[in-house]
């Protein structure tokens, strides 16, 4: 993966982080979908059945986050965002509460597309 990706990658998961993100990860035999808990540096930290506390390194081919295209907004969403966010910091961060992919992620093969109602918001 090329570092300006790396980057990228690290900054808006870490964003994300107060808000569940959900991620899908595969290394060697493991493979599930899980709720990212800590970033260490280039590792994920997340808790994983009876395996206890488990942990990957943050590459497309490890691990993807799940993020909803910016495509997917509702007329809902889309009027709480430009009506009800004042300015850009409080829009980002509803962006990243709502799990948008607001940085291209999932069309640069790092992040998979969420599907219907993985995250549901009433």
């Amino acid at each position: 993966m090329a570092q300006e990706d790396k980057e990228l990658l690290l900054k808006d998961l870490s964003a994300r982080l107060p808000y569940g993100v959900k991620c899908h990860f595969k290394y060697g035999t493991a493979e599930d979908d899980i709720i990212l808990k800590c970033i260490d540096d280039n590792v994920a930290r997340f808790d994983y059945g009876w395996y206890g506390r488990f942990h990957v390194i943050i590459e497309p081919k490890y691990f993807k986050p799940y993020l909803r295209p910016m495509s997917s907004m509702t007329e809902k969403e889309s009027f709480e965002f430009e009506y009800k966010t004042v300015d850009i910091t409080q829009q980002i961060d509803w962006l990243n509460e709502h799990h948008f992919d607001h940085r291209d992620l999932i069309e640069k093969g790092l992040a998979l597309e969420a599907p219907k109602d993985m995250y549901k918001f009433e």
